[in-house]
Order: structure tokens, then C-alpha cells, then sequence
């Protein structure tokens, strides 16, 4: 049985700063921070781990570009000489296009031919990279949840839940319980045209319904590291920031698998997903949003859960990097979250 925080700890496991435990120690030693640099400096976009340097050193010079490597520090730069955005996204798929056909990491076997964004410290697109290659460059990524209830008078705390069990021939967390509705945010695209889009696709849920039902509610950012059990390798760095929906339904909406991502929609009270977080069956990105729904809706407070600041905390943690979950970015996404209750 899994408490609330081990919950929230199994999603956001990179160490922080404070942590200077001999197991945090030997997992810096194998990254290498990737360095981009402008007028002002040089600055971090991602954690490469050192398997894959490995592989950028023996990777010919004409399909990967130029590489600078400091071992002392542990830092690399790449892509540099290209001078646009668009060129330096077909310099980053020459070379993953080269390891995906050479089958060099098993990660690459869940190409989706789908563009998520790097960005800089300034609010521009520095370039894109297909989504299954992202984790080999230890970049931000992002993402879109939303979970979708309904009222229920009789059901404890008076709703219950819409939600999913994922697909069992998906190529990353197959079978696990997941929210109503989740998605990846690829380049260029508006996070609330993404979960209209996602509620589409995934749940069958019409458009008109979604775009003027949904509520923003903020935003969850932790960094997980890849388990073998789940991602097919252990070890890749995922930073990451979700916006989070909330979507009440009308009782006669059904969610409806479309897409061949999920296999089923129930319909589930508290105490129910409750036991089954406890029981670990969510994915646990979704674990942690599902904990933050709870949270905002009062189900889960301080009187109930003790370690209720940590959970929060946990839940909105500094990424390293920049791009728009910062809140000093300058990009295009400007969205302000609203009361859901």
C-alpha cells in the first residue's frame, strides 16, 4: 500500500539540491548537462546521461555535427551551427533519425513521428525534437491532463470520477489506470487546443463541450527518471510541466475509447480510486494529478493527511531549465488558471 507522498516521490524522483545521500551522488555522476549559449552566456537546456554521450562520440561527425565535450565539467553542447530554428530541427533528426534506424536505444522503438518543443531562456524556439528521442537530451517536456467527473449526491464527497485503463499493447505504462484525459504538447500548439484535441481522440468527448466546460487549474511540474518496467529503459531524466483541466459532465456524457489508447471508461467514487492509488494501479504522473484534484476539491486536507505542505511542494518543483513553466518566461503561452470549484 502506497501513502500519498510515496505516491507523489515515485513521479517526481530526481534529487533535489539538498540531497547529498551517496545514491544522488552516483546518479549526477552519470549526466553530462547540455549547454546552449546566447549574448548573456551559457545556460543548461537538458541532462544527457553518459550512455548516450557514449553513443554522440562514436556517432560520425557528418550525421551528428559539431560536438563540444568537457569532461571535467560534465557538459556538451550540440547543434550549434545551424542558425535557425528550422535547421537545427533537421540537424537533431538527422542524428535521431540515425540511431531510431540502427535501433541504437530501445527507447527510440516508440517513434511517433510527433515534434515537441526545446526551448531558451529568452521565450524562442531553439528546436525541435521527435517526441521518443526527447529523454536522450534530458529537455523540458510537456503535457496536458484533465480529469472529468460528475455529481453524484450518494457518492462519497458527492462526485465520482471518469476514469481510464490504458491500453495493454501501449508502449509505455501498458494497463495502468490513467486520467480522463492526457496528451503530449507538441510544437507550437496552445495547451487547451491540445486537451480539446486529446478529449477527442482519447474519450470521444465533443469539442463544443470541452471548450466551454474545461477549466485550467494550474500546472504540476516535477522531474521523473525512466523505469525499465514502465518506459522499456531505466535512467533517462524527464522534466516535466502538465496543465491540469478539471471537466464537469452532465451524468449522460460518456467518455468513450477512440484512438485505441485506452480500453475502457468507469466510472469510479473516491473511496475507490483511492484504494486503487494505494494499490499503485495509476500511472504516476497521473497518481499525482488525481492527488492534486483531490487536494483542490477538498477531499484530501491537512486534518486527513499529514504531509499535505510536502505533497504540495512536490507537486510544483523548480525545473532547471527554461521554457513556459517558467514564471518569468517571455514565449507565447500565457494562460491563467481559474477556480474550478
Amino acid at each position: 500500500m502506497k501513502t500519498n507522498l510515496e505516491l507523489i516521490a515515485a513521479t517526481d524522483r530526481f534529487p533535489y539540491d539538498d540531497d547529498q545521500t551517496a545514491e544522488a551522488k552516483t546518479l549526477r555522476d552519470t549526466l553530462f548537462k547540455l549547454l546552449w549559449e546566447d549574448e548573456d552566456g551559457q545556460y543548461a537546456i537538458g541532462y544527457v546521461p553518459d550512455w548516450v554521450i557514449n553513443e554522440l562520440s562514436k556517432t560520425p561527425e557528418d550525421i551528428r555535427g559539431d560536438m563540444t565535450l568537457n569532461m571535467a565539467d560534465r557538459t556538451v553542447m550540440l547543434f550549434r551551427t545551424p542558425q535557425t530554428e528550422a535547421e537545427r530541427t533537421l540537424a537533431v533528426a538527422k542524428l535521431t533519425g540515425h540511431w531510431h534506424k540502427n535501433c541504437t536505444f530501445k527507447s527510440l522503438k516508440g517513434w511517433r513521428d510527433e515534434l515537441w518543443p526545446v526551448y531558451g531562456r529568452t521565450g524562442e524556439l531553439l528546436f525541435s525534437v521527435e517526441r521518443a528521442a526527447v529523454g536522450l537530451f534530458g529537455a523540458a517536456r510537456y503535457g496536458v491532463h484533465m480529469v472529468a467527473y460528475v455529481e453524484d449526491e450518494t457518492a462519497p464527497h458527492g462526485i465520482k470520477i471518469w476514469v481510464p485503463k490504458r491500453a495493454s499493447n501501449k508502449s509505455t505504462f501498458p494497463g495502468m489506470l490513467d486520467n480522463t484525459v492526457a496528451g503530449g504538447l507538441t510544437t507550437g500548439e496552445d495547451p487547451f487546443e491540445c486537451i480539446i484535441r486529446e478529449a477527442d481522440e482519447e474519450a470521444s468527448l465533443p469539442d463544443h463541450l470541452v471548450r466551454s466546460t474545461a477549466k485550467w487549474v494550474g500546472n504540476a511540474t516535477y522531474i521523473y527518471i525512466t523505469e525499465a518496467k514502465f518506459i522499456g529503459e531505466d535512467g533517462y531524466i524527464y522534466p516535466e510541466c502538465q496543465w491540469v483541466y478539471d471537466l464537469k459532465l452532465p451524468a449522460d456524457v460518456i467518455p468513450k475509447p477512440k484512438d485505441g489508447e485506452v480500453e475502457e471508461f468507469r466510472l469510479r467514487d473516491v473511496e475507490e480510486i483511492k484504494k486503487d492509488l494505494a494499490d499503485a494501479k495509476f500511472k504516476p504522473n497521473c497518481a499525482m494529478v488525481m492527488i492534486d484534484f483531490f487536494i483542490r476539491h477538498g477531499i484530501l486536507t491537512e486534518a486527513n493527511e499529514p504531509d499535505l505542505a510536502l505533497i504540495r511542494a512536490k507537486m510544483t518543483r523548480e525545473l532547471p531549465f527554461p521554457g513556459p513553466h517558467q514564471p518569468n518566461w517571455a514565449g507565447h503561452i500565457t494562460q491563467q488558471p481559474v477556480d474550478a470549484n
